[in-house]
């Protein structure tokens, strides 16, 4: 059981890790950068990297008394984390709870792993890494690995 457990905690966050190391990789003109949003800018200001969101941000609202926040993707958001093509998908508004190094009552990321989404409840930061909620179970990765925000699927930068 416990094997199994860990083989699922394994797989289920092992999209993180290579996608965005793998991303530095490419040229300047291969992979432009996302333009920093006021949504990338609050996630930083909480203590989170910007690679926790994608880069088609089209509205971010934020309550700053009680932290409820709401970010406007126009759309459902698809990625396709290379190598091992981890597909995650982002609802088209995600909404949570943000307090300082603390992403509470989150909804819209999913991931499928195992040949099952989950959804990630909430997001930790925790020195030097990130927790990840999924449900009761938690994985822990480096925050460096979430230093860039990825594009959707189909969808370009402007420059």
């Amino acid at each position: 059981m416990i094997m199994k457990k860990s083989l699922f905690l394994s797989s289920l966050f092992l999209f993180v890790i290579l996608p965005l190391s793998s991303q530095t990789q490419t040229s300047e003109s291969e992979n432009a950068r996302p333009p920093l949003t006021r949504a990338h800018t609050e996630l930083i200001n909480y203590g989170f990297p910007i690679g926790l969101l994608p880069a088609s941000i089209k509205k971010y609202t934020l309550n700053q008394t009680s932290g409820e926040f709401a970010v406007d993707l126009g759309g459902a958001c698809k990625i396709t984390l290379p190598p091992d093509n981890y597909l995650a998908t982002y609802s088209k508004r995600v909404r949570g709870k943000i307090d300082q190094g603390k992403i509470a009552e989150l909804d819209g990321i999913r991931v499928r792993a195992m040949f099952k989404w989950w959804s990630i409840t909430g997001i930790r930061s925790s020195g030097d890494n990130l927790v990840f909620e999924v449900g009761m179970v938690t994985v822990k990765y480096p925050a460096k690995n979430f230093d860039e925000s990825l594009f959707c699927e189909g969808q370009h930068s402007s420059s």
